[in-house]
C-alpha cells in the first residue's frame, strides 16, 4: 500500500530556497520589532525562559517578552532532529538573531544550544539561568517538530522522534524548570500545544497525540503547582507562518485534502494559501507569529494570575470549527 505524498523530498529540493525565503523571514521579524507598541512594563525584573527561540513563535515572543520588561533565556537545538521531516531546521544564526533584537530592547539575553530530549542539559541550563540572572519567573516551553508519515507506512523512529521531542521534551522543560519557579515563590508556565491537539490530523497521528498529550500534561501540572503559587496554561496555535508550515508536505497535504492533486513545484504553495484563506473564518493562510505573542504575554502576566489549566486558541477563527 502506498501513500504518495509522503514520497522523503530530497535535500536539493528542499533547501532550493532555503536562503531567499530566510532572508524574507528575517525581514519580516525586523519590521515586526519596529512596528510593535511602545512597552508597558507587565514583566519588568522577570526571567522568562524560551524554549525553540530561535524562530516563529519562540522569537516572537521572546522579542514580546522584553518589550514587556523582561531577561530572557533561549533555547534552541539549532540543528536537524528529524531526518526525514521536510521542515528546514533553525541555526545558531536563527537563535543569534533572536538574541540580538532582545537586546535591542535594552534586555539581558542568554542563548543556549540543547535538545529538550536531554533532561539533564535542561537542568544544567536551568541551574546556570538561576546564577546569571538571580531567579526564574516564566517558563515558554514552546519547541516542537512536525512531520508527515502515514500509519501504514510509520516506522519507529516516526513516532519516537515526534513523541519523544514534543511531549517528552515539553514534560522534561517542567520537570527541569518548575523547581526554580518555586524557589521563586510562584511564576507562570505556558506550553505550547496546537490546534492539531484538539481533533485528528491524517498522516500526522504522532503530532497530534504528542499536542494533545500536552494538554493533559498542562492540566495536571496546573492542579499540582498551584500550591506554590504558579499557573500553567497551554497556548493552541492554529496555522502560523514560520518554517513547521511553510513547507512542501504541508502543501500537498492541504491540497489532497481539498481532493487537488500535488504537483510538487511552487504552485502548490499559492493553491494551498487560496485554499487555506478560503477556509479560515478570518481569511488568512498562516497567522503571523506576531499575533501569536501577545497571548503568552499575557499568560505570563499578573493579569492572570488567576488563569490555570485553561488552553488559549489563536487560530484565525478555525476553533470555531471543533467542539466546546
Amino acid at each position: 500500500m502506498s501513500f504518495p505524498l509522503h514520497e522523503p523530498i530530497s535535500c536539493s529540493r528542499a533547501s532550493r530556497s532555503i536562503d531567499s525565503e530566510k532572508l524574507q523571514r528575517n525581514q519580516k521579524e525586523n519590521r515586526m520589532t519596529a512596528t510593535a507598541s511602545t512597552a508597558h512594563g507587565l514583566l519588568r525584573e522577570k526571567l522568562a525562559v524560551v524554549t525553540g527561540a530561535a524562530r516563529g513563535i519562540g522569537r516572537a515572543t521572546s522579542i514580546a517578552f522584553a518589550r514587556e520588561g523582561a531577561d530572557i533565556v533561549g533555547l534552541d537545538i539549532c540543528a536537524p532532529v528529524d531526518p526525514r521531516s521536510g521542515v528546514e531546521p533553525s541555526t545558531p544564526e536563527d537563535l543569534e538573531e533572536t538574541g540580538r533584537l532582545v537586546r535591542m530592547d535594552g534586555r539581558r539575553w542568554l542563548g543556549i544550544k540543547l535538545d529538550q530530549r536531554d533532561l539533564s542539559a535542561l537542568r544544567a541550563a536551568a541551574d546556570r539561568a538561576e546564577q546569571e540572572f538571580g531567579g526564574i519567573d516564566i517558563l515558554f516551553a514552546n519547541a516542537g517538530i512536525q512531520s508527515f508519515h502515514p500509519l501504514l507506512e510509520m516506522e519507529d523512529p516516526d513516532w519516537h522522534i515526534t513523541i519523544d521531542v514534543n511531549l517528552t521534551g515539553t514534560a522534561n522543560a517542567v520537570r527541569a524548570f518548575a523547581p526554580y519557579i518555586v524557589k521563586r515563590g510562584g511564576g507562570r508556565i505556558i506550553l505550547t500545544s496546537s490546534t492539531q491537539g484538539q481533533h485528528g490530523t491524517k498522516y500526522g497521528a504522532s503530532y497530534s497525540a504528542s499536542k494533545w498529550g500536552i494538554v493533559g500534561l498542562m492540566k495536571s501540572a496546573a492542579l499540582e503547582l498551584a500550591p506554590y503559587k504558579i499557573t500553567v496554561n497551554a497556548l493552541v496555535p492554529g496555522l502560523i507562518d514560520t518554517p513547521l508550515t511553510r513547507h512542501e508536505e504541508r502543501y500537498a497535504q492541504v491540497l489532497q485534502d481539498a481532493g487537488k492533486s500535488p504537483a510538487g513545484s511552487t504552485a502548490d504553495e499559492q493553491e494551498a494559501r487560496k485554499i487555506l484563506t478560503a477556509k479560515t473564518p478570518l481569511g488568512v493562510p498562516w497567522i503571523e507569529p506576531k499575533d501569536v505573542a501577545p497571548v503568552v504575554v499575557f499568560l505570563a502576566s499578573d493579569a492572570a494570575r488567576m488563569v490555570s489549566g485553561a488552553t488559549f486558541d489563536v487560530t484565525g477563527g478555525d476553533s470555531a470549527h471543533n467542539t466546546s
